[in-house]
């Protein structure tokens, strides 16, 4: 005991001296301790990987280095700052004491993070809690310098969580990579509006590598875009209560190979906003979301229901192709004001093209579309290769790293 307390002690002193510094040297967070050494070394880490490492809620300008392997403890906010990487290698399990909001891993502008998980050893960050519930954590936050349309020109918007500035003019804005990453049991509330989703993205850029990611047993959404330009492959969203997949703020990436489930407590399968209606389309010239989705899969609990698989609105524009959806009322939900130069022109994107659907399946689904955008179009109009959509190939890649099937 007095031999881990000691390390323990030392562990939170060079955390919290190496961040009242500007040194760029990186925090390898380890255990070397002589007792912890004797055990069996479990691949590729150099101690005791039973141990339980504490990481010091604090603002990191040096880099920071998990090691493989390994697992680690957050009780508060987790901040890289610009010019810092978090590097966490394969294998990594972090966990967050289960106290809500204010315990999260944010990435801010001009920080990286480098977190390569594998298929077979996939970076796991969750609650900490010995009976783990959605909400217990804040989850991982991401904030690059890509447009987004809630701001004018090149000024920048606050995250929701933390304050922390977001957006640009930098499309190709790299902020690190995602591979094999699953975010449990996150969405902690701050207040009545403000709340933690698994991923955040936050005006991320294209340059960021995401694939092979998972949120699970959220309480928000599972992934969310504000903004940004970020693509995203090989997505899973599994019983979040909130919106499995959302975005607003101009998102202008792409979502390719998306599989989502809904548990007990849900919302919509994805929730698709043109502009955040809580700030307004404040640029100028206005743009609106306009992604592209790609072999996604969306299952429900069934026509009876009543729920939506995808709301359409705010004027989002996007395009979709290949999309499976199973077990709801309603497929597509269009919300909306009528005419191009209304606020809300989502019923325009349908008209000019913008906003489609190509190679769509339903299955146990009541209505295919409603329209309430104020503009007539047929569903003809709006869905073309009704019955040819396959959507993703999920038991294939997402086969031994991802949980909740």
């Amino acid at each position: 005991m007095k031999n881990n307390l000691l390390l323990g002690l030392a562990i939170t002193t060079l955390l919290f001296n190496s961040c009242s510094t500007d040194d760029t040297a990186a925090i390898n967070i380890t255990d070397n301790s002589v007792t912890n050494n004797t055990t069996t070394n479990n691949g590729g880490g150099t101690g005791n990987t039973d141990e339980e490492i504490a990481i010091s809620a604090a603002e990191y300008s040096s880099d920071l280095i998990l090691e493989a392997n390994r697992t680690y403890t957050i009780s508060g906010p987790v901040i890289m700052t610009d010019g810092a990487t978090l590097t966490i290698n394969e294998g990594v399990i972090i966990k967050a004491v289960a106290t809500g909001a204010d315990v999260y891993i944010a990435i801010s502008q001009g920080a990286k993070i480098i977190a390569n998980g594998s298929a077979t050893k996939p970076i796991v960050m969750t609650s900490g809690n010995a009976n783990p519930a959605a909400g217990q954590w804040g989850g991982l936050i991401l904030l690059g310098k890509a447009p987004i349309n809630s701001v004018t020109g090149s000024a920048t918007s606050t995250s929701e969580i933390g304050s922390l500035p977001y957006g640009g003019t930098d499309a190709a804005d790299s902020s690190g990579v995602l591979r094999y990453v699953r975010v449990e049991y996150s969405g902690g509330a701050a207040d009545g509006s403000s709340e933690n989703n698994g991923f955040s993205f936050y005006g991320v850029g294209a340059g960021t590598t995401i694939e092979y990611i998972q949120a699970y047993e959220g309480a928000d959404d599972g992934i969310e875009f504000f903004g940004g330009t970020a693509k995203v492959s090989y997505a899973v969203v599994i019983n979040c209560q909130d919106d499995s997949i959302d975005w607003t703020e101009g998102f202008a990436g792409s979502i390719t190979n998306a599989y989502v489930k809904h548990g007990a407590d849900h919302d919509k399968g994805f929730e698709c906003d043109g502009y955040n209606t809580d700030i307004g389309n404040l640029s100028n010239p206005k743009f609106w979301s306009k992604p592209t989705v790609t072999n996604a899969t969306i299952v429900g609990l069934g026509a009876s229901t009543g729920n939506e698989a995808i709301r359409l609105r705010a004027g989002t524009q996007g395009v979709f192709d290949n999309i499976l959806i199973e077990g709801f009322e309603e497929g597509f939900d269009l919300d909306g004001d009528a005419g191009a130069d209304s606020d809300n022109p989502t019923g325009t994107g349908v008209i000019n093209g913008d906003l489609n659907i190509t190679n769509v399946t339903f299955t146990d689904v009541t209505t295919k579309m409603k329209n309430d955008t104020g503009d007539t179009f047929t569903e003809a109009d709006f869905i073309t290769g009704d019955g040819n959509g396959t959507g993703t190939d999920y038991t294939t890649w997402g086969a031994s790293w991802t949980v909740g099937n």
